[in-house]
């Protein structure tokens, strides 16, 4: 006679956030697999939700908090962790019915909650999870964390409130994610930390073995061993330390790809010196063409603030300047929205709101003009291409060596039905707009 086996609790997730805390969620639902819980893709299936939160500015609170509230609303069953758990009074305070409250990348406390809140039923069989873990991302990319925390105390950010000092995790550690990553299908790995260029600088004398060579804790050697193991590697929030000059050539050699994902914030140096960031503008203008000349395709993603208080029109006009100059292929913006222990708060000088959207409106005008000229640039040229989704018409969507999912651009194909998701091929730019390109795969 067969054994019928209890059935598991299911657990939802909602994941709010950036990517960092998306491999938060990650863990988390690994470790409850390979505890035996099963997953939910809905409220109404769910033996109870967690809802991991972005603390990181008001509006991302807000968000969080609207996410809990439809979470009870839908299941009643709910557990809170991520950046808000700083914030359980608050939580629990509009939400008193929330099982739990635990902070970010709390993993044992989360998946002890759930333990409560949910308990395995006793059974002698053991659920198995792929060597890779759960993910929430396509199979074909993976983001990789490579450490916790920020030793940086910028005046607008609570980063290091939430998640504490930089913790870098063992290189060794790092790479054996990697491997199992890309043995199960991974083609991108997207790295990923607080501040990617301080890799190791708290275990900078703790060298690792790895296929019977020492490793360097260091942002280049981790890059340069990561490059031999996947199909692509980019770098996401690299500060620009003297010590990225290190990391060009690999991209020249192809080891890794030509893409750094630099947080500038902005340019003028007294709003940098506010800020409490380094306020070395024209010195980075002369790395960045010194970069250019090592590898002629280095793409350069980064994000600016407007409105930041004190910020005069002279400073804003100076970004703009400064932006002509430095000619970024991919940049975002956000209009000053003060956090709630964030040390900018206290400053004189607050930008009323019109003047941050008039703000707002000249710099994202002004980046989409350089980046249509840029993809212009690219029209008649082939390009490495890797495929996220194939249409039933014929269609598909990739994105180049320039373009991280979610944030950049895409490369739209026509005649690529044969093509599968995950697939890196060689693609003929045909046209381009503000961000986008489109194309053809060659034969």
């Amino acid at each position: 006679m067969a054994t019928k086996l209890p059935e598991a609790p299911r657990v939802g997730m909602v994941s709010l956030g950036c990517p960092k805390n998306l491999v938060d969620s990650e863990r988390i639902l690994t470790k409850l697999r390979s505890d035996g819980y099963a997953m939910s893709p809905d409220y109404a299936g769910a033996d109870v939700v967690l809802v991991n939160t972005c603390g990181f500015l008001d509006s991302a609170k807000e968000e969080s908090l609207e996410a809990i509230g439809e979470a009870i609303a839908e299941n009643g069953r709910v557990i809170v962790t991520g950046c808000m758990g700083k914030e359980a009074e608050t939580i629990r305070a509009r939400f008193p019915n929330v099982l739990a409250v635990t902070g970010a990348h709390q993993y044992e406390e989360v998946v002890g909650a759930v333990h409560e809140a949910a308990p395995m039923p006793p059974s002698p069989f053991v659920n198995l999870v792929p060597d890779a873990g759960l993910k929430l991302t396509p199979r074909h990319y993976s983001y990789l964390k490579i450490s916790e925390g920020c030793n940086h105390r910028c005046a607008f950010c609570i980063i290091p409130a939430l998640r504490g000092d930089l913790v870098s995790r063992r290189p060794d550690a790092i790479l054996r994610e990697a491997e199992k990553l890309v043995e199960a299908g991974t083609k991108e790995l997207l790295v990923i930390s607080q501040d990617t260029s301080a890799y190791g600088v708290d275990i900078r004398k703790e060298p690792r073995l790895w296929k019977g060579q020492e490793v360097i804790p260091h942002m280049t050697d981790l890059a340069r061993e990561l490059g031999r193991i996947a199909p692509w590697v980019r770098l996401h929030y690299v500060y620009p330390y003297p010590h990225v000059d290190q990391v060009i050539p690999l991209m020249a050699e192809g080891l890794i790809l030509p893409y750094l994902d630099i947080p500038f914030q902005h340019a003028s140096p007294s709003v940098l010196r506010s800020m409490k960031r380094p306020a070395n503008e024209a010195k980075v203008l002369e790395r960045l063409k010194k970069w250019r000349e090592i590898a002629p395709d280095l793409t350069i993603r980064s994000t600016f603030v407007v409105g930041f208080p004190g910020e005069t029109e002279a400073d804003f006009q100076y970004l703009l300047d400064w932006l002509d100059e430095a000619q970024l292929d991919r940049v975002g913006a956000f209009r000053f929205e003060p956090v709630e222990g964030a040390a900018a708060n206290s400053l004189p000088g607050a930008v009323p709101e019109e003047v941050k959207e008039e703000r707002y409106a000249r710099i994202m005008a002004k980046t989409a003009a350089i980046s249509a000229a840029k993809l212009q640039a690219k029209i008649g040229r082939t390009l490495e291409v890797i495929i996220d989704e194939v249409g039933e018409e014929g269609g598909a969507t990739g994105r180049s060596q320039a373009d991280a999912p979610e944030i950049d651009g895409e490369v739209f194909l026509r005649d690529a039905g044969h093509l599968g998701q995950g697939d890196i091929v060689r693609v003929e730019i045909e046209d381009a707009d503000e961000h986008d390109l489109y194309g053809v795969p060659l034969a």
